[in-house]
């Protein structure tokens, strides 16, 4: 409803519904019946699954809130919960860190060296990612080459397979086109002359950089960690091959409680609380985003 139509009253907007052509009318109603099954598709696989879930973590082996305070007040699951964010923490900024200047590598340079870099980082996506996984398992092992020269520069003798170090570098690399092509395609509209507008009033290039070109940035950003930090909360395969039952993270014990023990209520709990837990990330950094958005409107 516009606001002609609030304005003039529920008899005017009914009227101007009724005099639609029949063909719009059709296409209305086409344009609905496109949505049935992307409607029905997410609730077959996700919201249906999500409400058996809750429901399993409610009611086994009794119904109540046991699973979920046998959860919070483990001290063991709350290392492993603090673990998995923090795992993820750093490897969103990992990403972050050597995705920015690739993206902008990306948009900076000629089409040719354009091309390399897209394929550089699309190659290993369309990778499958047990392969990948295996190949950090080889080059991190104990006889492997990154220990190899890590030995011959005198860097002492450094365990990275089996450690947290190991998981982070096996997701970093994973998930790190995640964080890449949001950044470049945010990158790729941004108009280049206002870096140069800025320039030419007296501005020197690294503030320029970082008052112009960094803010315009911002939803790539966002866009980037985002997707990398929510899909490293729910990792199994890298860090299951390359870390350790000490350092095991949420999505291991998800596995083990459903698998191993069959305890599908704790293991629906344990899942329900990290779905808060990231919807409350979202909620933060979207604040976030928002606020920083406005900063930058008004600079």
């Amino acid at each position: 409803m516009t606001v002609i139509d609030a304005l003039s009253g529920p008899s005017t907007s009914r009227q101007a519904t009724d005099e639609l052509p029949v063909g719009a009318k059709r296409r209305h109603g086409g344009t609905l019946g496109l949505l049935l099954p992307a409607v029905v598709l997410v609730l077959g696989v996700f919201v249906v699954p999500l409400g058996i879930m809750l429901w399993r973590a409610l009611s086994e082996p009794e119904l109540g809130l046991g699973n979920f305070a046998w959860y919070l007040t483990d001290p063991v699951q709350r290392d492993v919960l603090a673990r998995t964010f923090t795992t993820g923490l750093i490897v969103t900024i990992v990403c972050l860190v050597i995705g920015y200047p690739y993206a902008y590598a990306m948009v900076a340079f000629g089409p040719k060296v354009r091309a390399l870099l897209t394929m550089l980082v699309l190659v290993p996506f369309w990778t499958s990612l047990m392969v990948r996984t295996f190949s950090w398992v080889i080059l991190l092992a104990d006889n492997g080459p990154v220990h190899s020269v890590l030995t011959a520069i005198g860097l002492g003798d450094v365990h990275l397979i089996r450690t947290n170090l190991g998981v982070v570098i096996g997701m970093s690399q994973i998930l790190l086109p995640f964080m890449v092509l949001p950044l470049y395609a945010v990158m790729a509209g941004i108009d280049r002359r206002l870096v140069l507008a800025s320039s030419s009033l007296g501005a020197r290039p690294i503030v320029s950089f970082l008052r112009v070109w960094v803010p315009l940035t911002l939803p790539g950003v966002g866009a980037g960690c985002l997707m990398v930090f929510i899909s490293s909360l729910g990792f199994y395969v890298t860090p299951a091959l390359l870390g350790s039952p000490d350092n095991a993270l949420i999505s291991q014990q998800i596995y083990a409680q459903v698998s191993s023990l069959l305890q599908w209520g704790k293991g629906g709990a344990m899942g329900v609380v990290l779905l808060v837990l990231t919807f409350l990330v979202l909620a933060v950094l979207a604040l976030a985003l928002r606020r920083a958005n406005r900063q930058g409107l008004r600079a």
